[in-house]
């Protein structure tokens, strides 16, 4: 697997800094919101497929979305893992109105994939799944955490399965990190998936591991914002950090 040296080499993004990032894309580069959520999705995929293999037949990865775009990465990576051979499920608390989004349930749904309104207990994760995927909150969330999320980071709070979180773990302020966080609500995830470039927030980040992805984004783009990307070898989507 390649590795960087580290984020602190590649440089970090700030909240305004990733919007910003976003916006050039859709307007300079003219991608679309949907190719740019399709990579990403694809992205998280191979890392969920490389990182966590399926161990036997039964087992299950649990994918939370939002309804805000990070949840639609979630929806695209649960639509690349089961073509992948793997059995995912998705927990889907509030289904956004967009267009983009009802889309990209209707592609799961009909493929079979399941969608929960509602998450199942500390225990029946912790025996059911071997992964969770956090795809709640992305790098546009400011806190206070509302509801139904804080009784969801209740739950993924004291679950016995790895975690694996989106740019940023959900609750976490994307530049600040968890500190102001109340600890019961406090993710830990055990991998972190950064897209384009960390978030200030993940100097926080203690894990195990730390990924970069969305290799897509244009070399002078990233330069504007001051992020040295590493080159990644070969076609992977991924490199470690």
């Amino acid at each position: 697997m390649a590795t960087a040296k580290g984020a602190d080499t590649i440089g970090y993004l700030g909240q305004e800094d990733s919007i910003a990032v976003d916006k050039e894309l859709v307007s300079s580069y003219k991608y679309t919101v949907e190719q740019l959520m399709e990579v990403a999705g694809l992205t998280v995929a191979d890392i969920v497929a490389d990182i966590y293999p399926k161990q036997k037949e039964s087992d299950k990865i649990l994918i939370c979305v939002g309804p805000g775009h990070n949840g639609g990465d979630g929806f695209i990576a649960a639509r690349h893992l089961l073509t992948f051979g793997a059995n995912p499920v998705l927990f889907c608390p509030k289904r956004a109105k967009s267009e983009v989004l009802e889309r990209l349930i209707s592609q799961v749904e009909a493929v079979s994939i399941p969608i929960l309104d509602s998450l199942p207990s500390v225990e029946e994760i912790s025996k059911e799944y071997c992964l969770v995927v956090d795809c709640l909150f992305g790098f546009s969330y400011k806190p206070p955490i509302r509801k139904p999320f804080d009784d969801i980071l209740k739950t993924l709070v004291n679950i016995k399965v790895p975690i694996v979180s989106l740019d940023i773990p959900s609750g976490w302020d994307v530049e600040k990190g968890p500190g102001e966080v109340p600890e019961d609500m406090r993710l830990q995830p055990e991998t972190l998936i950064s897209l384009t470039a960390p978030k200030l927030g993940s100097k926080h980040f203690s894990g195990k591991h730390h990924f970069l992805g969305l290799r897509i984004v244009p070399p002078q783009l990233l330069k504007k914002f001051g992020v040295n990307f590493p080159f990644i070898p070969g076609t992977k989507q991924y490199i470690e950090i």
